[in-house]
C-alpha cells in the first residue's frame, strides 16, 4: 500500500522543503568530510537525487545540510549530526527524515538507509570535493537584449499583490503581450524544479521574438503575498487574470494581442479565464488537460505502474485504493468525515494484508499526510474539476501541445478530449499537436518518467520553443 500512495506524495510537494543550514558537532575526520555527498533515492519509477553538503567553519565545527535539486529544495536544514569513526546519523526535523549511514574505510562513500513519513528506503552517498550542480545549457545569462522590470502585480479581488517581471522587446512600439501560468505546486516565476527554470528560458525566447512577457511567483511564494495551501484552481485563475489586468495598463503593450500560457494545472487556468474574459485573443495549453482531475491521477498512476517492478496483483490493489479514496474524498465534502472514512479503510487494508503475509502496508504517519493531501482545498478542486466546461466556451485561438512520452499528462487521452471540447462549443481556431519524444516538460526524453526531468540537461526542446513562438506571432499578425 505503501507504493500506492508514494506519487501521491511526491506530486503534492510533501517531501522536501527549503530552509536554513545547522551547526553538528565538532569531529576529528571534518576534513575528510567537507565536501558534496551525491545519492540516488529511489522510489516506485521515480529517481530523486540528494545531496548533503558538508563544510568546516572556523572552529572546526562541520555545518551540515541538505539540498533536493531535483524538487527545487536547495538548503534543507538538518537538526542534529552524530559522527563517529564509521558512521554518521542526520536528523532532519523539518520534514520528519532521519539519514543513516556507514562510512567505508577511506571516507569516500557512506552506505545507508533514509526514513521519512513510514518509509524506509536505501541511500548512498558519494563523496565529491566540488559542490554539486547540474549543467543547464539553455538557461538564459545576462546581459539580455530586451528590457527587464521587476513589477508588482495587484490581485483586487483578493487584496494580495504578486511579484513579477515583466520583459519587453525593447521601446518605441506595442508588442503583443502573455502571461505565464505555473503548473502545479507552489512555484516561483520562472517555474523552477529539478535545476530547471522553464518560464525564464520561455520568456527570453518570446521576448528575443518580439512579444512581452509577464511571469509572477506563485501566491506565498519569493515575493508574492497570499497563503498557497489554502488556494484552488479557481483562486490561482484570477491570479493570473490579475497579471493580465497589469498587462493592460502598460503603454508597452498591445491591448489588442493579449494572451495566456500555461503549463500543466496552468493549462486549465488558461481556459478558465478566457471562458469568462473576451479580452484574452490567445491561449497555449502546454501540457493541459481536457479531462477531470481524477481521470488524470487514474492514468498518470498506470503510467508510473508500468515502469514499477510491483507484480499484476499489487497494481490493481493500488488502483483499487486509489480510487476508493477518490470516492471517500467525492462523497465526504467534510473534511473530518473524508480523514475518518480514509482512515478506516486503509486501517482495514492494512489489517488485509498482514492477513495475506505481505507488508506492503502504510505507517499512521503516512496514513495522516496521505490524508491532509487528499482533503486539502486544492485536491478536492483539481478532483472534480472538468476543464470540458471551460473548453466549450473558449472562441478566442487556441494552440494546445503534449509530448507523446507524458507520463503525467497522457496526450492520448487529452488532446483529443480538449479538441472535441472546442469543437463542441464552435471554436474552429484551433491548432491541436502532439509533439514527439518529449516529457510533460516538454523535454527531450527516453521514456518519459519523471525520473528522468533532473537529470536530462535541455530544459525545452528548441523545436517546441519555435512552435509556440511562431503560432503566437502567426496569430497576433
Amino acid at each position: 500500500m505503501k507504493k500506492s500512495l508514494c506519487f501521491l506524495l511526491l506530486a503534492a510537494g510533501m517531501i522536501m522543503a527549503a530552509g536554513n543550514s545547522a551547526c553538528a558537532q565538532a569531529k576529528p575526520s571534518t576534513s575528510k568530510l567537507s565536501g558534496s555527498w551525491v545519492g540516488s533515492l529511489k522510489i516506485q519509477a521515480i529517481s530523486l537525487t540528494l545531496v548533503m553538503n558538508v563544510k568546516t567553519n572556523e572552529r572546526d565545527s562541520l555545518i551540515v545540510n541538505f539540498e533536493s535539486p531535483d524538487q527545487g529544495a536547495k538548503i534543507i536544514p538538518t537538526s542534529s549530526v552524530r559522527i563517529t569513526s564509521d558512521s554518521m546519523i542526520v536528523g532532519i526535523k523539518l520534514v520528519s527524515g532521519l539519514y543513516l549511514g556507514k562510512f567505508n574505510s577511506d571516507y569516500s562513500k557512506l552506505e545507508g538507509r533514509w526514513k521519512q513519513s513510514g518509509l524506509d528506503l536505501p541511500l548512498d552517498l558519494e563523496h565529491k570535493q566540488e559542490a554539486f550542480k547540474r549543467a543547464r545549457p539553455q538557461e538564459p545569462q545576462p546581459p539580455f537584449p530586451y528590457l527587464t522590470e521587476d513589477v508588482s502585480v495587484r490581485n483586487e479581488k483578493t487584496g494580495i499583490t504578486l511579484a513579477g517581471t515583466l520583459t519587453l522587446p525593447g521601446n518605441g512600439k506595442k508588442f503583443p503581450a502573455v502571461v505565464l501560468i505555473t503548473g502545479s505546486g507552489p512555484q516561483n516565476r520562472d517555474e523552477e524544479l529539478m535545476g530547471h527554470k522553464p518560464f525564464l528560458l520561455l520568456a527570453d525566447y518570446l521576448t528575443r521574438k518580439g512579444i512581452a512577457v509577464l511571469r509572477c511567483d506563485d501566491r506565498g511564494v519569493g515575493k508574492s503575498e497570499g497563503k498557497f495551501s489554502t488556494a484552488t484552481t479557481f483562486d490561482f485563475a484570477t491570479d493570473a487574470e490579475a497579471a493580465l489586468n497589469f498587462l493592460k495598463t502598460r503603454p508597452e503593450v498591445d491591448t489588442s494581442k493579449l494572451g495566456l500560457i500555461g503549463h500543466s494545472e496552468g493549462g486549465i487556468i488558461a481556459p478558465v479565464i478566457a471562458s469568462r474574459n473576451k479580452e484574452v485573443d490567445f491561449i497555449v495549453l502546454m501540457a493541459g488537460t481536457g479531462v477531470t482531475g481524477e481521470q488524470v491521477l487514474i492514468t498518470q498512476t498506470l503510467a508510473i505502474q508500468k515502469a514499477d517492478s510491483s507484480n499484476e496483483d499489487e497494481k490493481l490493489r493500488a488502483q483499487a485504493i486509489n480510487r476508493k479514496i477518490y470516492e471517500i474524498v467525492k462523497k465526504n465534502p467534510d473534511d473530518g468525515a473524508a480523514a475518518d472514512a480514509i482512515r478506516k479503510f486503509i486501517q482495514k487494508e492494512n489489517k488485509a494484508e498482514v492477513k495475506r503475509g505481505g507488508n506492503d502496508t502504510l505507517s499512521s504517519a503516512s496514513i495522516e499526510q496521505s490524508i491532509k493531501t487528499v482533503t486539502s482545498p486544492w485536491f478536492r478542486t483539481f478532483l472534480t474539476l472538468d476543464p470540458q466546461e471551460y473548453l466549450r466556451k473558449v472562441h478566442c485561438y487556441v494552440l494546445a501541445i503534449n509530448g507523446d512520452l507524458d507520463e503525467q499528462v497522457d496526450s492520448k487521452i487529452n488532446l483529443p478530449a480538449i479538441e472535441q471540447a472546442l469543437i463542441f462549443g464552435g471554436n474552429s481556431k484551433y491548432t491541436i499537436e502532439e509533439v514527439h519524444g518529449v516529457n510533460h516538460l516538454f523535454q527531450t526524453a527516453k521514456t518519459g518518467s519523471p525520473s528522468e526531468y533532473g537529470t536530462i540537461e535541455e530544459t525545452i526542446q528548441p523545436k517546441v520553443l519555435e512552435l509556440i513562438g511562431s503560432w503566437i506571432l502567426q496569430t497576433v499578425k
